[in-house]
């Protein structure tokens, strides 16, 4: 009943949108949607196991009172009804049915080993390492979640799982009765006790999973719809290290700052969907995404674009969807953490920011960000230069220089990139990336960055975001707990990572 729910994310959007007013602990939850739909799944699998393991126990429990002849109730019961009406209680009629003919035999034992090999395939499959090496074959084998439900849904239809009926047990109480099944040679005082009849329990499933199964084909049908609007590609811009600039216009779209959407090449792959931050504002007339190659997929859109043969590849998109970014300018101080193209969801912020600016919007909330970005090449500082120098320059001309303190960190550099950096220290501008702020070598202090921000705003709450590695978020998590103060009019940290 809970798998589906997770990961409708139409519906998490929507919850989103109308908890503007709820509590932050509230609407934080949302973002650990996949968190929450992994726990399931391993619960699915825990659960799954005790399921089959109990049931091959009773398979042997049957086939044991069907062979034998000691007269014990559970052998008297398994002879009775076994004349072909449907009143039985053990499902193994004769001594050379075995429980492994039982198994592949009937409806529960069929659809039992389909959906167990089904849920093995998709949780062996969600692995770290195979998400990130292999993302087709997660992919794929997500989709036997099809057959999982199909097969869940009829599982109990044959009624291998039996019991006395309520007509019989009216007239039979086993409680009463019993002995008379053991001892039907006459010498039982309770001649009025007819032999029990059994039926099978009803199924139940398709109760618990009915509305889930609606509301995500009500998302799929939705999401489906959205994608086969058109799409127009205004802009292709080729960055360094191996980066896909995609500007692209659709009728309808609306978009808040650090949402993503998921893209799909058809002459790439029919089916294949991936997610990509937007990095476009909301008030640009455009919505744009940053394509990093990371794989097969990401390699042959890239290439597609580039060679543009013999026209450039048809583009469609599913979104925008939700995430914790959306909540940056809920905070008085807000610390955007991105590493390598995590940085995307930021870039959205920043050009928002830039635009308010513009407009002189006096509406925001937001006093003071503070904006890191981790690159291992110095080609990477490219991709956003020219937003950062715009927004250097805007705010010099509308007076709040200190509004936004941004530090860039190289984490992998030669010793001929340092020594020419010391050479040119004393220049106005980074020898690195052109811009007035000076470029870190080496990765943050965390424990003094955020030593420094509790420092300088004592009272305030700050959002902690980051779109980066899980270490890197562990990291920043302790820092959150360890400086964050217990009495509530002082500084309070909150964390917030991008999931996908």
């Amino acid at each position: 009943m809970l798998i589906l729910l997770p990961v409708c994310r139409n519906l998490l959007s929507f919850l989103r949108g109308t908890c503007l007013l709820c509590r932050r602990t509230m609407r934080k939850q949302l973002d650990h949607n996949l968190t929450f739909h992994k726990l399931v799944a391993y619960m699915l699998a825990l659960m799954t196991a005790v399921h089959t393991i109990a049931h091959l126990f009773n398979l042997e429990r049957y086939n044991d009172s069907q062979q034998a002849a000691d007269g014990s109730l559970s052998s008297v019961l398994s002879d009775l009804h076994q004349d072909g009406s449907d009143k039985w209680l053990n499902p193994i009629h004769s001594n050379s049915t075995t429980p492994a003919y039982v198994t592949f035999t009937s409806i529960p034992g069929l659809t039992g080993v389909i959906i167990t090999v089904a849920l093995i395939l998709m949780v062996t499959s969600s692995m770290e390492f195979i998400r990130r090496s292999y993302f087709e074959v997660f992919w794929y084998t997500h989709h036997l979640f099809i057959i999982y439900f199909a097969g869940l849904v009829i599982h109990g239809i044959a009624g291998l799982v039996r019991g006395q009926t309520e007509e019989s047990l009216k007239k039979y109480s086993p409680q009463r009765c019993a002995q008379y099944l053991v001892y039907r040679d006459g010498r039982s005082t309770h001649h009025h006790c007819k032999e029990p009849e059994f039926g099978g329990i009803p199924t139940e499933s398709w109760k618990w999973v009915l509305a889930p199964i609606l509301l995500y084909v009500f998302e799929r049908i939705l999401r489906f719809w959205r994608s086969r609007q058109r799409v127009v590609i205004t802009k292709v811009v080729t960055h360094p290290s191996k980066v896909l600039e995609l500007q692209m216009h659709k009728k309808g779209f609306n978009m808040e700052v650090g949402q993503y959407i998921f893209i799909n090449c058809p002459s790439i792959s029919l089916l294949e969907w991936h997610p990509f931050t937007l990095t476009s504002a909301p008030e640009d007339n455009f919505f744009s995404v940053h394509i990093r190659a990371a794989g097969d997929w990401t390699e042959n859109v890239i290439d597609a674009f580039q060679q543009q043969k013999p026209k450039i590849p048809r583009i469609e998109v599913d979104g925008p969807f939700g995430t914790a970014s959306e909540d940056v300018f809920q905070y008085e101080v807000a610390m955007l953490i991105g590493a390598g193209i995590g940085v995307t969801p930021f870039a959205s912020v920043l050009k928002s920011i830039w635009y308010k600016f513009q407009h002189a919007d006096q509406s925001l909330k937001t006093k003071k960000i503070y904006f890191y970005w981790l690159c291992r090449d110095t080609g990477a500082f490219a991709w956003f230069n020219d937003l950062l120098v715009s927004l250097e320059q805007e705010m010099e001309e509308s007076g709040k220089a200190g509004f936004l303190n941004y530090r860039l960190f190289l984490t992998g550099w030669d010793n001929s990139i340092a020594g020419h950096a010391v050479l040119n220290f004393d220049t106005v501008t980074d020898v690195v990336t052109g811009l007035k702020q000076k470029t870190s070598f080496g990765r943050p202090m965390w424990s003094n960055e955020f030593s420094a921000v509790a420092t300088a705003h004592p009272k305030s709450v700050v959002g902690v975001f980051l779109c980066g590695p899980e270490a890197l978020a562990k990291s920043l998590q302790k820092c959150c707990h360890q400086y964050s103060r217990l009495d509530p009019r002082k500084v309070k940290f909150y964390f917030n990572k991008e999931n996908f």
